[in-house]
């Protein structure tokens, strides 16, 4: 229970326990931003706790996704239909980012929406052959982009839920 306890009654704790939602796919900074605000982290701490933890895992998805998949394929044949699945989506996801490039990348990262986000982007990126030099900044933008949007929710949302009660 100790390490729980540091999650939630620490303010160092809180910022690990941020990052770490963000981290998680789906969920992301989109959902890693309020819950830092909802442990009670101030909004310049869970800020940037949600940004650091959602662009974690993205050099390491653009760089080595492709490999990851090869290597899954070859020896854990069984998540075949997840790899097929996930490379589909990639493909999918990459041709509304290709016709733009960086540009494209950075929009498609910036909307906080399902199914985009630093995790969908990296995959893209890996997919469309972006170097990671290239990609990383427009990955970077799209989540500072995006944690200003949510930022600007969360905060209002709070502020409406506030004065409602």
């Amino acid at each position: 229970m100790e390490i729980f306890d540091f999650l939630t009654d620490t303010t160092p704790g809180k910022m690990l326990f941020t990052m770490l939602v963000s981290m998680i796919p789906i969920i992301e900074l989109r959902g890693g931003l309020p819950f830092g605000v909802a442990l009670g982290l101030p909004y310049y701490l869970a800020f940037p706790a949600a940004v650091v933890g959602n662009l974690i895992p993205a050099p390491f998805i653009i760089v080595y996704i492709r490999r990851i998949f090869e290597l899954m394929r070859k020896y854990m044949p069984r998540l075949n239909g997840l790899v097929d699945k996930m490379e589909r989506k990639a493909h999918l996801k990459g041709q509304k980012v290709q016709k733009y490039q960086y540009l494209g990348l950075w929009l498609f990262v910036a909307i906080p929406l399902p199914g985009t986000g630093a995790w969908t982007g990296s995959l893209a990126a890996a997919f469309l052959g972006m170097r990671l030099k290239r990609a990383f900044p427009a990955v970077m933008l799209g989540v500072l982009t995006a944690g200003c949007i949510m930022l600007t929710l969360t905060h209002v949302g709070i502020n409406l839920f506030s004065s409602a009660i």
